[in-house]
């Protein structure tokens, strides 16, 4: 049994002393017994369970033991959640003895929440090193999507990058940290190993990085351990291509066309015109509106065939701008009269557009790692560059080639010049982060064809406002 802080210990110690002890374990995974103590004299003091400070132990367990504390953990980071502690704003001296217990029970839950921050932020921050289990892996995604509730998120909020919350705001660039923790865990399992197990494969989430490891892998893959690969595979492009889709649905659509008359049917019956046009006939008498002629609303809009073809450069450092726009590309594939070509590349150059309707198919045909060679994805794209003034040329890549920067430039600038419209995009993570030859994107700028960036839904505004 630990021996308990003395009543006189001020509560702002108590915090520092839970504090301390985060910074040290952060820092040192070795406990340093002196904090470890103190720490769980505090914790026992204030009513929460011990297992607290231990950094094997989930929240998620923690809170399947104490459901109560659930709510503590949703919003805790939030700014202003502790509220203000008042002070004296004048009144009688029972009025001030008042706020100043009031103060003391504010200083109180302070020491709570910097309980429960430690908590959180161990288990997320601290993962040590060595092999990594399934079981780990899932603790990790499950403490991370705590860390997302605490500061305000749903949880996969920050690690997607999707959106603006609360927490972005707090801690800037956290999302990336936690993605890039994330792949750290997921390079550091015995993926094969696990993938064999049915039950362990079971309880791997889908995420980018795990998904990056699988493609990397899957040559290596056989029987169950395949199979189990690819329905995570399967799982993920399934979960991305939802969020997709209702991205281009809401993008910009196409001018409604005139020149093509209404259907006459009860959806497009615009009531409201009928009525005002038809005014003359009203009979006062009768208490009746006689319509002689309906109208209909205009609903269909201007489409002309378009051609959009994608090229995206497969090399190690692109894998995620290789999922989205994979999925992407299948998405616009199902839109009318726009015919998708789609062509990955490294040193060398492969045509995926017979499965471009099959994203989970492409991404079992693609081969990840090697350098770039643009000119050879240019080769290949230029011939199916039959109008230039219908055609869109999305080249997804960070444009550091293998010394031949300037011919794929010129390559470039050419099609460019035809009237094709021309769209580089240096990333197409969630999150927005990319990296991109700053040789190229000072050309592509003066060029007129700035490099995208940020997330995929500006992609996705430019493709639907081009296409539609």
């Amino acid at each position: 049994m630990s021996e308990s802080l003395p009543e006189a210990v001020p509560e702002d110690n108590r915090r520092q002393v839970l504090y301390w002890r985060l910074l040290a374990r952060l820092f040192d995974p070795e406990e340093q017994a002196g904090l470890e103590s103190a720490s769980l004299a505090v914790v026992e003091d204030i009513g929460l369970p011990p297992a607290l400070l231990d950094p094997q132990t989930s929240v998620d367990s923690i809170v399947q033991r104490h459901p109560e504390l659930a709510a503590e953990f949703d919003g805790l980071m939030v700014a202003d959640r502790t509220g203000d502690t008042g002070g004296n704003t004048g009144g009688t001296e029972a009025d001030t003895d008042t706020e100043t217990d009031e103060g003391a029970r504010d200083r109180a839950a302070e020491v709570r929440r910097a309980a429960l921050v430690s908590k959180v932020l161990l288990n997320v921050f601290s993962t040590g090193s060595g092999a990594v289990s399934a079981g780990r892996l899932s603790r990790w995604q499950s403490d991370a999507g705590w860390l997302e509730r605490a500061l305000g998120c749903p949880p996969g909020e920050l690690r997607g990058g999707r959106g603006t919350h609360p927490g972005t705001a707090l801690v800037p660039g956290l999302g990336p940290e936690l993605g890039a923790i994330e792949a750290d865990l997921v390079r550091r399992m015995q993926l094969r190993e696990v993938l064999a197990d049915p039950v362990l494969a079971a309880r791997l989430t889908p995420s980018m990085s795990l998904i990056e490891q699988l493609l990397r892998d899957k040559s290596n893959l056989s029987g169950v351990a395949l199979a189990n690969a690819k329905s995570l595979i399967r799982r993920f492009v399934d979960e991305v291509a939802e969020v997709l889709r209702t991205q281009v649905e809401k993008a910009t659509a196409g001018a409604i066309d005139r020149s093509v008359p209404p259907k006459r049917v009860f959806r497009n019956l615009d009531l409201d015109r009928t009525i005002w046009k038809n005014l003359t006939n009203y009979s006062p008498e009768e208490e009746r509106l006689y319509v002689d002629r309906l109208y209909y609303r205009h609903t269909a809009r201007r489409t002309t065939p378009q051609r959009l073809v994608v090229v995206v450069d497969q090399s190690g450092s692109m894998v995620d701008s290789m999922v989205n726009c994979t999925i992407l590309a299948s998405i616009f594939a199902g839109l009318p009269k726009v015919d998708v070509h789609l062509i990955a590349y490294d040193t060398r150059a492969i045509d995926l557009t017979p499965w471009v309707n099959e994203p989970f198919e492409v991404l079992l045909r693609t081969k990840l790692g090697g350098g770039n060679d643009g000119p050879v994805a240019m080769a290949m794209a230029r011939p199916k560059i039959t109008e230039p003034q219908n055609t869109v040329l999305v080249w997804i890549s960070d444009f550091y080639e293998f010394d031949r920067s300037q011919p794929l430039f010129e390559g470039i600038e050419e099609v460019h010049r035809s009237g094709v419209k021309f769209i580089p995009v240096g990333s197409v993570t969630s999150s927005g982060r990319q990296e991109v030859n700053p040789w190229f994107r000072e050309r592509f700028k003066a060029l007129g064809t700035p490099v995208i960036s940020g997330h995929i839904d500006k992609l996705v505004h430019e493709l639907k406002t081009f296409l539609t």
